[in-house]
């Protein structure tokens, strides 16, 4: 038996090991070609033959990184916020209030499936009717609703497993719809609205074809978007490129990072029954 759970055990670790390298080998890679020359990088070596460190300073002296990370973190961050905003109260009437149950979620889901190239020209004209074209509220407003059919997969499970005995009892205490909402729906699910800000942020952080489309100078544009101009006279400036790259992944590894426990600890709650 011992040695069956020692065989067991070398294999969850061997298992694990490959899982590990497999995360981790890309970024890697992707650190070693930045301190790679445009020879070194057309070679196909994995390692760089010498260590260019230029690469570092001249990605950010050809473009402005520092703004384009700027206006990616405050983009999703705000995007994050507004598709809680309008998540949270939308999970709790089709959940709890049995408002339009039967079609809505399935309408919303829906909506997901369709390539995000189908909304541009309304997106467009949208931002443009605001006052929002090429800014980052904008970008921010377009990557909430975008986001929400994603947020109201995550948050029903957490929703739907506040027992119903707690909404009963504050009503009887007097509260109303609002109240309970308020006072009890949304403490109980904190730790699932948590995981789920930092996923919707992540896919925002992460996004390219509309902030290409809705964003035309460097004061709005964001990392992904302003990767894609890294170009030299004849070739890309792949060592530049995976530089800006490895730089703009910090803030959200950061981010992740910290609020890991959160993001396991809501996840995992969301995946049990009450």
């Amino acid at each position: 038996m011992n040695r069956g759970h020692r065989l067991r055990g070398s294999l969850l670790w061997a298992a694990a090991a490959v899982v590990a390298l497999l995360l981790v080998l890309p970024i890697v890679y992707l650190a070693s070609v930045s301190l790679k020359s445009p020879d070194d990088v057309l070679s196909g070596h994995f390692f760089p033959a010498s260590l260019n460190w230029q690469n570092w300073p001249a990605a950010f002296a050809v473009a402005p990184l520092r703004l384009y990370i700027t206006n990616s973190v405050l983009a999703s961050l705000l995007s994050g916020l507004v598709t809680l905003a309008i998540t949270l109260p939308a999970v709790f009437a089709i959940y709890r209030l049995e408002i339009a149950r039967t079609w809505l979620p399935q309408l919303v889901l829906g909506s997901f499936l369709a390539p995000p190239v189908v909304a541009m020209l309304p997106l467009f004209y949208l931002l443009k009717f605001i006052g929002l074209i090429n800014t980052v509220p904008g970008l921010a407003l377009i990557y909430g609703l975008m986001n929400v059919p994603v947020a109201l997969w995550l948050l029903a499970p957490f929703v739907a497993q506040v027992p119903r005995e707690i909404e009963e009892a504050a009503r009887l205490d007097g509260a109303n719809t609002f109240g309970t909402f308020r006072h009890v729906v949304l403490p109980l699910v904190s730790h699932g609205a948590a995981a789920t800000y930092l996923i919707v942020v992540i896919l925002a952080y992460n996004e390219f074809l509309l902030a290409s489309a809705l964003t035309f100078n460097e004061g709005a544009r964001t990392l992904t978007v302003g990767i894609s101009l890294f170009q030299g006279e004849r070739l890309q400036n792949f060592g530049q490129m995976a530089a800006a790259s490895l730089a703009g992944v910090i803030p959200i590894y950061v981010l992740a990072l910290i609020a890991q426990r959160w993001l396991v600890d809501g996840l995992t709650a969301g995946s049990v029954k009450g």
